[in-house]
Parts: C-alpha cells; sequence; structure tokens
C-alpha cells in the first residue's frame, strides 16, 4: 500500500512537478490548490504526510498547519513547509506553528524527495521498512510472510494487505469505509460489509488457541489494531 502525501500548492507548474516526481517515488498523491480545499481532503481522508506552500488562496499555510495541528485526527501528520520566505524568523515560525521540516523556494525536487524520505522515515518508521513488527506478529513485505512468534500464518492477498495496513498504524481505528480504500483502492466497488467477512477470516488466521486477538473492534467506528496487545 503507497504512503498518501497530501501537496497543497498554488502554482500548477510546480504542482505538476512535485506529483510526477512524488508518483515516480511509489506515493500515491492528494492535491490542493488552496487552505480551505486541503482541510477538506485531510478531513475526508488523512494523508501520511503534507506538502504545505505557505503562501495560499483562503486561508495562509501557516493557518492550515496550525488547523490540522489542532484537529485530533491530523494532528499527528508530519508537514514539510515550502515557501520563498527564507529569513530566519519566518522558518523559526512555522517550525513553532507545527511543522516537521521547512525548504525554501527555489529549491531542487531531488532535496524536497529525500526530505519526505527522511520525515517518513523518522515518523512513521513502519512505512519505509520491508520488515514490520507488532507483538509477536511479523510481516515481510518483500517475501509476504507473516509470522506469529514462531508460527508461520498463511493468509491470502486481502488478508496480507489488511493486516499489513493495520501494522503500519498501530492503535490508530479505521472505518469500514477507509479500510476498503487502503485495502481494496478507490476505483473498485466493494460493499461495507466485505471488510467484516475479511477481519474474520483475518482473526481466524492469527489466532491460534490460548492466543490474544491483536484486532479490536471498535463499535460503530472500525477496527484497530489493539496497541495494549503488544504490551
Amino acid at each position: 500500500m503507497k504512503p498518501t502525501v497530501l501537496v497543497v500548492e498554488d502554482e500548477a507548474a510546480l504542482m505538476t512537478l512535485l506529483v510526477y516526481n512524488l508518483e515516480s517515488e511509489g506515493y500515491r498523491v492528494l492535491q490542493a490548490t488552496d487552505g480551505e480545499e486541503a482541510l477538506l481532503l485531510a478531513d475526508e481522508e488523512t494523508p501520511d504526510l503534507a506538502v504545505l506552500d505557505w503562501m495560499l488562496p483562503q486561508l495562509s499555510g501557516i493557518e492550515v498547519c496550525r488547523r490540522l495541528r489542532a484537529r485530533p485526527a491530523t494532528a499527528n501528520i508530519p508537514i514539510i513547509m515550502v515557501t520563498a520566505r527564507g529569513e530566519e524568523s519566518d522558518r523559526i515560525r512555522g517550525l513553532d506553528t507545527g511543522a516537521d521540516d521547512y525548504i525554501t523556494k527555489p529549491f531542487s525536487t531531488a532535496e524536497l524527495l529525500a526530505r519526505v524520505r527522511a520525515v517518513m522515515r523518522r515518523i512513521r518508521p513502519a512505512l519505509t521498512e520491508d520488515l514490520v513488527t507488532f507483538g509477536d506478529l511479523t510481516l515481510d513485505k518483500v517475501t509476504h510472510r507473516v509470522r506469529r512468534g514462531e508460527r508461520e500464518v498463511h493468509l491470502g492477498p486481502t488478508e496480507f494487505r489488511l493486516l499489513q495496513h493495520l501494522m503500519e498504524y498501530p492503535g490508530r481505528v479505521f472505518s469500514r469505509e477507509q479500510l476498503l480504500d487502503a485495502v481494496w483502492g478507490t476505483d473498485v466497488y466493494v460493499e461495507a460489509r466485505t471488510v467484516d467477512v475479511h477481519v474474520g477470516r483475518l482473526r481466524k488466521a492469527l489466532n491460534g488457541s490460548q492466543e490474544r486477538d491483536p484486532i479490536r473492534t471498535v463499535r460503530s467506528a472500525g477496527y484497530a489494531l489493539d496497541e495494549t496487545y503488544a504490551a
């Protein structure tokens, strides 16, 4: 599953360049050309990282950053501020508002991509590693093998993608609709109750006798990989 980057930029040429290079690096890109649109997109589909221009129509990048940090669902999204403002006071203001990194125009796409990779490794290391672990669960994204302790767990392709997504965001509750988008894709129509069927299959494969179920069902909300399980 590709990490999702929200790019907020009102210059069409720069947006095209950023989208092309990020997609070439394997990221899925959401595009917003003003601050209001950025907040709506972040509400609809929480991105893994935001590349946020300072100077925007409707709302400034600083205000968008402040509002993202104030909302529980987006409070921990890594944010890279992009701006023509190079003064130290502006950089400090951007970082104090909640930005994780800061890059000044003009910049090379290679530098921006390096910063995106660095922030992603630091904030969400599971997204950039081949081996993901949680408690006694180990998932290898290269060989598509899963182990629970010493036992190998045999999963179908859909259950593997479902477990991978949950393991990359331990403790985070995903609605059925969010899991459908992440695991099945936005271009495929699948009924929400299909998620329940595959979660059931995943649980059956993961849980042997005397093993605790690591998947928590949150009533009226969805599913999460239970953080207390890893303790």
